[in-house]
């Protein structure tokens, strides 16, 4: 197989639609041409690729953030591919070390088999259940003994684990990293070696981890799998990767109307990222999205709302991302909250004064003159009545929200 100088690997006419397709919002393929190689591979010999994904078990449900490598899993399957799913119930008692500042609080095989159990209904939800091989990664890991454990990791050095982020700055900082934490990427690339993986998928938080399964595969004497990372999906608030503790998440089980009220709140800058990351919208279509929103003004909220629908859409139905829309257009017109509104960021101090807000979003001329208005009941955020004996709020509570100071004045705070 030949690579152009210019652009993606030259392959034959019926195989590239699929790698466009499973390329388009990839962060990166590593190696570059791995991907069409093993595509061509399996056509070739006409068989599935065996393309995993391994899933650590620390939380119960799952968000839009999460989704967005199990839609990178179903484009496999829409192409004839095998899903191998890893339940992590061995590699979550360890917790996975990616992105941390300290040490990961242990969990116990009872804690992550209860979490695991919530998943599956979850994820089949995205995957098709007929292209699944679901795999618990206690099937080989809890089995090694203390010589296997030194044998395998005899590939591995502390110097490359070191070349990691999260641990170079960890040990930079002099900040504990635990033996466990290093063993977390071994276990995980072991998993590529007993499933023997053509390709791995996972966030970019994970890249670490996935070119380990490859060292490993090699010193197996297995073929080296591909590995394809997707970007994190930042959170509503714009700023932090999506997730339940900083309380910016979509739940993929939440009702509709959650949904597409969450949704709506997310600050423009957000909506062509959401679009590419989380719909499964043509590429003409995030174009005509992204003219939108670079338009300003009432187009792009047309733009945000398209994009809500279509979350909504995924998880719902057709039905239930109209009723939802249906829905959030009859509060926010009962409430009187507007929608075509500019945005404005948040200060970065937490809680925000609410008088000092108001008067640097130029609603109000003055502090002063904001205080008498909360105090007059004039002052409100999603339509709801600002108590007037409370004047600082987290910033939780105000992202993403629309602060109205009368029927005239309004903006919708982002950040």
């Amino acid at each position: 197989m030949s690579t152009s100088k210019d652009g993606p690997p030259q392959l034959p006419d019926h195989l590239r639609p699929g790698y466009e397709r499973l390329r388009a919002g990839a962060a990166e393929i590593l190696p570059e041409s791995s991907l069409a190689e093993k595509l061509q591979l399996a056509d070739q010999e006409g068989r599935p690729l065996r393309v995993k994904l391994g899933i650590d078990p620390s939380g119960a449900e799952l968000t839009i953030g999460h989704a967005v490598v199990l839609r990178k899993l179903r484009q496999f399957q829409d192409l004839g591919h095998l899903a191998v799913l890893i339940v992590g119930e061995f590699t979550g008692m360890v917790g996975d070390p990616s992105g941390r500042s300290a040490t990961r609080v242990q969990q116990t095989a009872e804690q992550t088999a209860a979490n695991a159990a919530t998943y599956f209904d979850q994820v089949m939800r995205i995957l098709d259940p007929d292209r699944v091989e679901i795999r618990r990664n206690s099937e080989w890991l809890a089995s090694m003994n203390l010589a296997d454990v030194v044998r395998e990791t005899s590939v591995l050095t502390v110097a490359k684990l070191l070349e990691r982020d999260d641990f170079a700055k960890r040990y930079a900082a002099h900040q504990p990293i635990s033996l466990s934490e290093f063993l977390y990427p071994f276990l995980q690339g072991y998993d590529s070696v007993a499933v023997q993986a053509d390709i791995e998928v996972g966030g970019t938080d994970q890249t670490y981890n996935l070119l380990v399964g490859r060292d490993l595969q090699r010193a197996h004497g297995q073929p080296q799998q591909a590995v394809l990372t997707v970007p994190l999906l930042e959170g509503l608030d714009g700023v932090q990767k999506m997730g339940k503790s900083l309380n910016n998440y979509v739940a993929i089980t939440e009702p509709a109307a959650e949904q597409f009220g969450k949704l709506m709140s997310i600050p423009d800058s957000l909506v062509v990222r959401y679009a590419t990351l989380a719909t499964d919208l043509r590429p003409d279509e995030l174009a005509e999205i992204g003219a939108a929103v670079a338009a300003g003004g009432s187009g792009a909220g047309t733009a945000k709302r398209r994009v809500a629908a279509e979350i909504v859409r995924l998880y719902h139905g057709t039905a239930g991302a109209t009723e939802a829309e249906v829905g959030f257009d009859r509060r926010f017109r009962e409430r009187e909250v507007p929608t075509d509104v500019p945005e404005f960021g948040l200060p970065g101090d937490d809680p925000a004064h609410l008088p000092a807000l108001l008067r640097a979003a130029g609603l109000a001329a003055s502090a002063s003159e904001a205080r008498r208005a909360i105090t007059a009941g004039s002052v409100r955020l999603n339509g709801d009545r600002v108590d007037a004996a409370v004047l600082d709020l987290p910033r939780a509570e105000l992202a993403g929200r629309v602060l109205q100071l009368g029927k005239r004045k309004a903006v919708r705070l982002v950040g």
